[in-house]
């Protein structure tokens, strides 16, 4: 008589056996229309299968996020019996459901194109109608293979035999279609819903390696209804607008070429964005105690085996050979191995913890090409790493301190939305489940005194310990997880650092990683896309344009430019003989902040007339009321009067 505990705390008994339809039922007909699927003590499951024993058991209904994610994998699978109804002799591979939506691997001799998607698109519709129920079933491993063989699918007989003999061969259908597949599914291809919209095609070597055939991938993306999916769309429309990469060239602010695959050429304007945003960092450091330091580029493989990143990331790493020196040197990847070098250097006494040791590290990574992306993904950029050495007892003010100043920055830089995961242990790891238990215990307690509510985001901390992951929503709705805080009670062992406590005796102590932005490059990216190129005065490559309307009134613009730079502005002038309307359209498709118009009444009583990118309104100043209006505003927050800074 299996007892079946629900969310509630209430419990539910059975004579024998009992499917999740069952006992939905058994509670009410809304429960039994609403629920898709069930989670069985934590696990994902069909809602047909039979429970057998006592159990947890929640209900997946279609507002659930689990939801999303069985209505993607569903939405593949129809995708693939679409595209077989349609195109016959086509075979099938793998397809799952993935960020946002799902795609689908096909081998063919004529690839798709999206010429192909209204077709599809419509099947796909006939088959959700259709309702047909997810059947799973399970074959002998010989039959599954001699069957998807006589059916010329070559690729599903491979992943077949290519199973562990331990594992149940388990055959989804729906209708007259089946696909190898473990699962869990949606009730009927009715619960898909018509949410759904295929977006691109690309190329796909089989399981990812180039000596393997060619297979074309569908994307499509799949939700709930179609209020998300239009949203989602929209966002899409969106981030195509804000494009940092299409930006970039239209602002001139960076290129990139082939002489240096992954690494970004900075113009003059894009150059400054960055130094100004790595200025204020540096005050933001220097403000909460860090001390800034620097350390080489080129280090010996030694140190990176020591402190056990040559096993984890050398695939990552660029290689130098220095050869009558019989040496192998690497391109650091990442500070933090540098950082312990200085803290070893010399004795250290507990009175000097906590250390923030804090550089503006440049690190480089092979990434394939494939994968890089603008500015997002490269493989030389700059960290804003710090790294601070403390004691067991200053974990939670640590974490405290690094907190509110992470927060103030996000809110400086236009970001209000911020969440948190959890990331424990991952699979791969270095050091004692003990130590792994410490220092994740020590982090959730420093996460209780901070006021730090998290998600948990399973087996994804660093190989040396578990990590803080802060999410920063944009202005269009998407995440991007940036900051993170990390404590690393295994780095310390393994690169012999020590300090000599109130006891007299050498401890160990705790490695505090934290970042901030992260990389640079990767978050001048998601600037440029969170404003659109229309930076805040402050951060703006060019701040202010001086647009004379005659050539009378040339001098007195270049006056005025001058007037703004001597206030610390970035400041041009513009005296073309061109006509002022070109001339504001042009600066504005430059996404200049402020331009001052000026002519010969504005040369005669020394005054400007100012509009605001993405404003038609005009104000009429002096120009000594301008230049100090906008030296204010172009103020880094940091160093702005308590009031205003209130006020932005």
């Amino acid at each position: 008589m299996p007892a079946i505990t629900l969310p509630d705390g209430s419990v539910r008994s059975f004579d024998g056996p009992v499917t999740g339809t069952t006992v939905a039922e058994a509670i009410g007909p809304g429960l039994a229309k609403a629920a898709l699927a069930m989670e069985v003590d934590g696990r994902l499951c069909d809602i047909r299968q039979s429970i057998d024993r006592d159990a947890a058991l929640r209900f997946i209904t279609r507002k659930d996020p689990e939801a999303l994610e069985l209505i993607r994998h569903d939405a593949a699978h129809v995708l693939a019996e679409a595209v077989q109804d349609l195109f016959p002799g086509t075979q099938v591979t793998i397809g799952p459901s993935i960020e946002n939506g799902f795609y689908y691997d096909f081998y063919r001799a004529e690839p798709f194109t999206p010429e192909d998607f209204a077709a599809i698109e419509a099947k796909m519709r006939e088959i959700v109608a259709r309702a047909e129920p997810f059947a799973r079933e399970v074959w002998p491993r010989a039959e599954a293979i001699r069957f998807f063989e006589d059916r010329g699918e070559s690729f599903k007989a491979e992943l077949i035999r290519d199973l562990p003999e331990s594992e149940e061969i388990s055959i989804y259908r729906q209708g007259r279609w089946l696909d190898l597949c473990r699962g869990p599914h949606l009730r009927t291809t009715k619960d898909v819903g018509t949410a759904f919209k295929l977006m691109k095609v690309a190329g796909a070597y089989w399981r990812g390696d180039h000596r393997n055939p060619m297979l074309t991938r569908v994307y499509g993306t799949a939700w709930r209804d179609q209020k998300e999916l239009d949203a989602h769309l929209h966002q899409l429309e969106e981030a195509e607008k804000r494009d940092h990469r299409r930006i970039g060239r239209e602002m001139g602010l960076f290129h990139f070429q082939e002489e240096a695959v992954g690494q970004v050429f900075w113009h003059h304007k894009g150059w400054r964005i960055y130094t100004v945003l790595q200025d204020y960092m540096r005050r933001m450091q220097t403000r909460h105690g860090y001390q800034e330091v620097r350390t080489p580029q080129l280090v010996d493989r030694a140190l990176w085996e020591a402190s056990g990143h040559w096993d984890k990331y050398r695939h990552h790493m660029f290689i130098a050979t220095v050869e009558d020196e019989d040496k192998t040197l690497a391109l650091k990847p990442m500070n933090c191995p540098c950082h312990v070098q200085i803290f070893r250097h010399g004795l250290r006494s507990y009175r000097e913890l906590p250390l923030r040791m804090a550089e503006f590290g440049a690190c480089h990574r092979y990434e394939p090409s494939g994968a890089l992306h603008g500015l997002m993904r490269v493989r030389g950029f700059t960290q804003d790493d710090a790294h601070i050495f403390c004691t067991e007892n200053q974990i939670a003010d640590e974490t405290v301190r690094f907190v509110q100043m992470l927060h103030d920055v996000y809110k400086d830089l236009g970001f209000e939305h911020v969440r948190v995961k959890f990331a424990d242990r991952p699979e791969q790891r270095a050091g004692s489940e003990e130590v792994w238990d410490k220092a994740e215990t020590a982090l959730k307690e420093a996460c209780a005194v901070a006021g730090v509510e998290y998600e948990h985001n399973p087996g994804e901390g660093a190989f040396y310990g578990p990590k803080l992951e802060f999410v920063l929503r944009d202005a269009i709705g998407r995440d991007w997880q940036c900051g993170t805080l990390q404590v690393d009670l295994v780095l310390p062992e393994r690169l012999d650092a020590s300090y000599v406590a109130e006891d007299s005796a050498k401890h160990r102590p705790v490695m505090l990683h934290r970042a901030i932005l992260g990389s640079f490059e990767r978050f001048l990216g998601i600037l440029i896309e969170q404003h659109a190129g229309r930076f805040p005065l402050w951060l703006a490559p060019v701040q202010v344009v001086v647009a004379s309307i005659v050539s009378d009134a040339a001098p007195y613009a270049q006056e005025v430019a001058e007037a703004l730079r001597a206030k610390g502005l970035v400041a041009e002038a513009d005296v073309r003989n061109d006509k002022i309307n070109a001339k504001v359209r042009e600066h504005s498709l430059a996404r200049v902040p402020v331009i001052l118009v000026v002519g010969r009444r504005e040369a005669e009583e020394k005054t400007v007339a100012m509009r605001r990118l993405g404003s038609q309104d005009q104000t009429n100043l002096t120009l000594a009321e301008a230049a100090t209006l906008l030296a204010a505003e172009a103020t880094p927050p940091d160093l702005r009067e308590a009031p205003l800074r209130e006020n932005v």
